[in-house]
């Protein structure tokens, strides 16, 4: 059976990917080294936050196949690869996940196939490192013999508004024909295709946009900080500078960034400038040293809370609200609750949590406790903690039953809160 498409990764990125290919009538082939990952999706079931267990069913039924053979990548016109880099040591990306993925692929390259690599990682990757190993392994030529690109994953999950099909797809290929034959393949499922001038743009694109980001929420952050010794409503004022139909857009502070985007993806561009150019991007670094220390900061401000009122923070209960690192999701990557957690337990509180979407956590090798009883809970705490706002959460009234309440995606209105 030939495949139009072979996605290597079925997690977040690759299994939408994956169903809106589907969707689109092409023949969608799924491969993962995960043994589980692959027995559960044969089985029907969703491990991901955007896929319901009725899509995985509906994929299959219109021909999706899930495999760890990758000989099967040799039958398929496409491979993408869509595996995770996390940060290695030195910040750079961990490119091993990649490596292997490319390596599967070169083992089974055929002439005229278009391999084209989402994973994020720094400016460079596609030339130097996933070209050299499909032409060792294939004894093929890119740009001749295949076709070779790279796509940035936009995958924003729990996005109820923009999902893989209505988000704009930018390709760069490393050469110009391998740019069209990229931009013809996404542009069977997805309705707006942007290229690039070649494969290192498409690289930084992805880098800027989440840089931007990273660096925007830094500024809120900081300003949340300052704001509170002011005696200034930061969330009044970036309500107001909202206003300006021009020249801003609204971001909000928080107890710390995650998932894996925003605190890790600038550190790429941030590592590659410092290896290849000697000197530091000030901006990235400077942001990323702000956002690591938000869990921190709320620490403290818990603690003064409960010192206000003359109780000590050791022996204390705090509650935790909501320990996904974005609301109605159950995604944990990077969570700044991790931290934070891991910093009241250090001063002697005991940490309770609830989340609708987390039936267990564990924080370092201890497995925090989960309440079923979130008004008990709220009202038994010394102090709780809203540090995810999930849809189930009616903050001002759990801040109503709540000896205190702590505030830190700044969405309550009461009185009895306290606001980040």
């Amino acid at each position: 059976m030939t495949y139009d498409v072979a996605i290597l990764g079925l997690g977040y990125v690759g299994l939408p990917l994956a169903q809106q290919a589907t969707r689109a009538g092409l023949k969608v082939l799924g491969f993962d080294v995960n043994a589980g990952v692959v027995g559960t999706l044969a089985e029907g079931r969703s491990h991901v936050d955007d896929l319901s267990d009725a899509d995985v069913a509906e994929m299959l039924a219109h021909g999706f196949r899930a495999t760890t053979d990758e000989r099967l990548i040799a039958s398929a016109n496409t491979a993408v690869i869509c595996v995770p880099t996390p940060l290695a040591e030195g910040d750079g990306p961990d490119l091993r996940a990649v490596i292997g993925a490319t390596e599967a692929i070169g083992r089974n390259l055929r002439a005229d196939m278009l391999v084209v690599l989402e994973s994020t990682t720094y400016p460079g990757t596609t030339d130097e490192v996933v070209r050299p190993l499909l032409e060792k392994l294939s004894g093929l030529t890119a740009g001749i013999d295949f076709h070779l690109a790279f796509s940035p994953e936009r995958i924003d999950p729990g996005n109820e508004k923009f999902g893989a099909r209505n988000t704009p797809k930018v390709v760069g290929g490393y050469t110009p024909d391998c740019t069209d034959r990229v931009a013809a393949f996404y542009g069977r499922f997805v309705e707006t295709v942007v290229r690039t001038k070649g494969t290192r743009e498409a690289e930084t694109a992805k880098l800027l946009e989440n840089t931007y980001r990273h660096v925007n929420i830094a500024l809120v952050n900081e300003m949340a900080r300052f704001c509170h010794e002011l005696g200034i409503d930061l969330w009044d004022v970036i309500h107001a500078a909202s206003t300006k139909p021009f020249g801003f857009q609204p971001f909000y502070p928080g107890p710390g960034v995650g998932g894996h985007c925003i605190p890790i993806d600038p550190n790429y561009l941030s590592h590659n400038v410092r290896t290849k150019l000697g000197y530091p991007f000030r901006f990235v670094e400077l942001a990323q040293e702000i956002n690591a220390t938000m869990p921190d900061y709320v620490a403290r401000r818990a603690q003064n809370l409960l010192n206000a009122d003359g109780q000590a923070v050791h022996g204390a209960t705090i509650l935790l609200l909501g320990v996904t690192y974005k609301a109605n999701i159950a995604d944990q990557r990077e969570s700044p609750a991790t931290p934070l957690a891991r910093q009241l337990t250090a001063l002697g509180a005991t940490v309770q949590y609830h989340d609708p979407h987390v039936t267990s956590w564990t924080v370092g090798n201890v497995e925090v406790a989960r309440t079923e009883d979130l008004e008990g809970a709220a009202a038994a705490a010394d102090l709780v903690v809203l540090v995810q706002h999930h849809r189930e959460y009616d903050a001002d009234h759990l801040a109503g039953l709540a000896k205190r309440f702590f505030d830190t995606r700044g969405v309550t209105t009461t009185r009895e809160a306290h606001r980040l």
